[in-house]
């Protein structure tokens, strides 16, 4: 017996939808349905126009084809014209903006509809459209770009779900491409027309030399040394809580934690680090600004309403460097599904940007920390206590961890941020009890075990490794934590941290300035770390004046305090030293020449002399 034959075609696919129609119907469903119910007239004349056929329109969407991509094009910047036309009549708030997305390729024809990946791909084009919009996919670029009087601008390839080749996508500029260009300009220069070509020759020199000197002044004003990476880079800033309830705060500061993490695990993207984008936090504040004082291109800016078992999230990118949006989208969601949501803005951010992400990568993007919001919400709030670095908020973070991990006993995270609670405390000496830097090892083994794709776990052991003075060991788990984060500012601080304690601090340095460019409002610790290397490296004024910058943050961070007693005494400086010993005795009182012989983990042995040598001088017993 014969398989039932399936019908197939090649077609042009137009498809369409509303951008932010969920918003307009919750403000005014009635006068949203009204326009729509025209505008969709309009688009259906203007397709029977263009020998093209409505397939489907359902809700805001319309599927449309025809048989000819020219046709296919052309049409929809006539829609575009006419929308916005119509637009231009009504208040902005109720504007209907649609954005259009054409493919061409194969379609399984079923009766009146159609099937298969030429529609897929139309669908996610037309979701890289602009609000009033066309973007087309390669194949119709392919076909119009010399038939049609219109320019195009690439926005690289995109990964299309169930789709097993990236798709070249392009945004048509619906001002027609002016005439006179390429061959054009050779046909109007002639015996009767030369003064004219040389004037509009000099013209077009006059622009082009007016925008290199726009461009070359707007690179020259960005801060010193920040010139934009050599792949995409992104400033995510704090999403805005709009739930009316300050105490909402630290979930809209979680879900912009969290999109930051995601976004840092893939290697083709630069991604600004939390301590930075959270300067601006509470402040209007303009993407240019972001793009000049944090060195990147695109910024990606939002909002978040949790009401009961709801979350509505809207974030837009936009390309500071231009001011032009290229996504903009509003969720409306169960709170349960708010990682799928996560993940759904991180995937939209990726393909905006065509990111080409590694098989690993793919992998790691769309994991789900956890299925327990509860113990989210326990995670999320005990990061909010564990920043304050008190003992007593860090106790308080203690609990929110120790609940989370009951609720959910393979939550990874979890485990690694309790660990981390035990790790601070035994940093910071709230507890002198050697078993708390044995316990933080075991909570981040205990996170590794459930998920190891998780950077912090790996950066956590490689802590507790060095302060073990199990320096091998301590250097694999950091440099593992930049392989599975290589966006991550802190993981690149830890790896400089753990190569200068281990003799290796001239590489430290390369790695602690790329922490610093990830993180341009780094915390005082990096130039600490800094300093140290400096140190190390016989770098001495260098290392001074880097360890009194700590010290202008910090006046309690007592190992600057310690090292500059090394280096003035080394200096002949003793008045200068005696100050600093003083400072340090007076924040430290119960340290001893013993207690620091057992505690700083230097792996050369002459580095721990050196160290020690001055302590003495300084008049410590």
């Amino acid at each position: 017996m014969n398989p039932p034959t399936v019908e197939r075609k090649l077609a042009a696919i137009l498809s369409a939808d509303v951008e932010g129609y969920s918003r307009l119907m919750g403000e005014n469903e009635v006068a949203t349905v009204r326009t729509l119910t025209a505008y969709r007239e309009v688009m259906a004349t203007l397709i029977r126009e263009r020998r093209g056929r409505v397939v489907d329109a359902s809700g805001d969407n319309l599927l449309a084809e025809f048989a000819s991509v020219v046709d296919a094009v052309e049409c929809a910047a006539e829609i575009q014209r006419e929308l916005k036309s119509r637009n231009a009549q009504l208040p902005v708030p109720r504007r209907l903006e649609f954005r259009i997305g054409i493919n061409l390729g194969d379609v399984i024809v079923e009766g009146e509809r159609i099937y298969g990946d030429g529609v897929n791909i139309a669908a996610r084009v037309e979701g890289l459209a602009e609000a009033g919009g066309i973007s087309i996919s390669g194949t119709v670029y392919d076909q119009v770009k010399n038939k049609l009087a219109r320019a195009y601008e690439p926005l690289g390839e995109h990964v299309v779900k169930n789709i097993l080749e990236p798709v070249r996508v392009y945004r048509v500029l619906l001002e027609p491409k002016p005439a006179g260009t390429g061959q054009g300009l050779a046909r109007i220069v002639g015996r009767r027309s030369w003064r004219r070509a040389t004037l509009s020759l000099g013209l077009v020199l006059f622009v082009v030399a007016g925008s290199v000197a726009a461009w070359s002044l707007y690179f020259r004003s960005r801060s010193p040394g920040f010139e934009l990476p050599n792949k995409p880079s992104i400033a995510v800033l704090p999403f805005e809580n709009m739930s009316g309830d300050a105490g909402q705060e630290y979930f809209s500061d979680g879900i912009t934690e969290d999109l930051i993490t995601g976004l840092s695990k893939l290697s083709g993207l630069f991604v600004i680090a939390r301590n930075s984008v959270f300067a601006y936090k509470g402040k209007p504040v303009k993407p240019a600004q972001v793009s000049r004082e944090l060195g990147v291109r695109y910024v990606l800016e939002g909002s978040v309403r949790k009401a009961g078992n709801r979350v509505r999230i809207t974030a837009q990118l936009v390309d500071a460097t231009t001011g032009y949006h290229l996504w903009a989208e509003r969720y409306d969601r169960d709170l349960k599904d708010v990682f799928a949501l996560q993940d759904e803005v991180s995937q939209k951010i990726v393909g905006v940007l065509a990111v080409k992400l590694t098989i690993p990568e793919k992998d790691r993007l769309g994991r789900t920390p956890t299925r327990n919001l509860e113990a989210y919400d326990y995670v999320l709030r005990g990061m909010e206590y564990q920043r304050r670095t008190t003992e007593e908020a860090n106790a308080d973070a203690r609990k929110m961890f120790g609940k989370a991990v009951e609720l959910d006993p393979d939550y990874a995270m979890a485990y690694a941020a309790l660990g981390w609670s035990h790790l601070q405390a035994w940093q910071f000496q709230w507890s002198r009890d050697a078993e708390t830097l044995q316990r933080a090892f075991e909570l981040a083994q205990k996170a590794v075990a459930r998920d190891d794709s998780l950077a912090g776990p790996y950066r956590l052991l490689s802590q507790v490794s060095l302060w073990q003075k199990e320096h091998a060991r301590a250097i694999a788990q950091a440099e593992r934590a930049v392989a599975l984060a290589p966006n991550d500012a802190d993981t690149y601080e830890n790896l400089a941290e753990v190569l200068a304690w281990s003799g290796m601090a001239e590489e430290a340095i390369g790695y602690i300035k790329q922490a610093m460019r990830l993180n341009p409002r780094y915390p005082f610790f990096y130039s600490w770390t800094l300093g140290h290397a400096l140190y190390l490296t016989g770098r001495s004024d260098d290392a001074i004046a880097t360890l009194k910058k700590v010290l202008e943050r910090n006046p309690n961070f007592v190992p600057a305090h310690a090292f500059l007693v090394v280096l003035y005494s080394e200096q002949g400086l003793e008045r200068e030293a005696r100050a600093e010993a003083a400072a340090a005795s007076r924040l430290s009182p119960q340290a001893s020449v013993e207690s620091l012989r057992q505690i700083v983990p230097y792996k050369n042995q002459r580095d721990l002399d050196r160290f020690l040598a001055a302590m003495r001088k300084s008049g410590l017993k």
